[in-house]
């Protein structure tokens, strides 16, 4: 867990500049003790971190320093395409590993496309579910999630429009997110592929074993 903090100190501090031991806390969500420590580790270890003193002061990297450590991990290449939507992210536990994703991503890049990424991310949010409403709640999204990207069966309760909960077992294919509501494309049975909204989903269980995902489904 530090190794990956001070990973992404060092990455904040390459990609941005300069910064604050306050700035930094709140990035890393940690205490501004904890970055002091952060920072006197990577000096520790060789890492050129200075700090400048006064009101505009921080920490910055020596001028030309960069790190080579950026690869992305399968967990972080697999989360770009919700770099720019934390909430989604957040909901699927992905949140941090997206967080990395989009730093490595950054710190790869020569100066001028890494200041016109910024200045994208500066003026462009993108928020999904639509004003004055609130989305809607999924307490059983981790375990949806799951059985889409491991392919395994999932027992569930729904509950239908209708007046009584049914009995499902289901084979996930994938999931949509769509007006801040997550939906859930399955298959129950040998049946064709249906969508079932996973607010309505009253308890879930995943099953062991695999289920074959169609060749053709996309």
């Amino acid at each position: 867990m530090r190794a990956s903090r001070l990973l992404s100190l060092l990455l904040l501090l390459q990609t941005r500049g300069q910064l604050t031991a306050t700035e930094l806390a709140r990035e890393l969500e940690v205490s501004v003790r904890t970055v002091y420590r952060d920072v006197e580790a990577l000096s520790s270890a060789g890492v050129p971190v200075y700090a400048d003193r006064g009101p505009a002061g921080g920490y910055r990297l020596l001028d030309g320093y960069r790190t080579r450590l950026n690869g992305l991990t399968a967990e972080e290449a697999s989360s770009l395409f919700l770099a720019a939507l934390p909430g989604p992210a957040a909901e699927l536990g992905l949140a941090e590993v997206a967080a990395n994703a989009e730093l490595k991503m950054l710190a790869a890049l020569p100066p001028e496309p890494r200041f016109h990424a910024a200045r994208m991310r500066e003026r462009f949010h993108l928020d999904v579910p639509g004003w004055y409403r609130d989305a809607d709640a999924a307490p059983f999204l981790g375990e949806v999630a799951e059985a889409v990207w491991e392919q395994r069966p999932l027992r569930m309760t729904y509950r239908r429009w209708g007046p009584r909960d049914v009995e499902r077992l289901a084979h996930p294919y994938g999931l949509v997110l769509k007006g801040g509501s997550w939906y859930m494309v399955a298959a129950a049975g040998e049946g064709e592929p249906r969508t079932y909204k996973v607010a309505r989903i009253v308890s879930a269980e995943l099953l062991a074993g695999r289920f074959e995902r169609p060749a053709d489904f996309d």
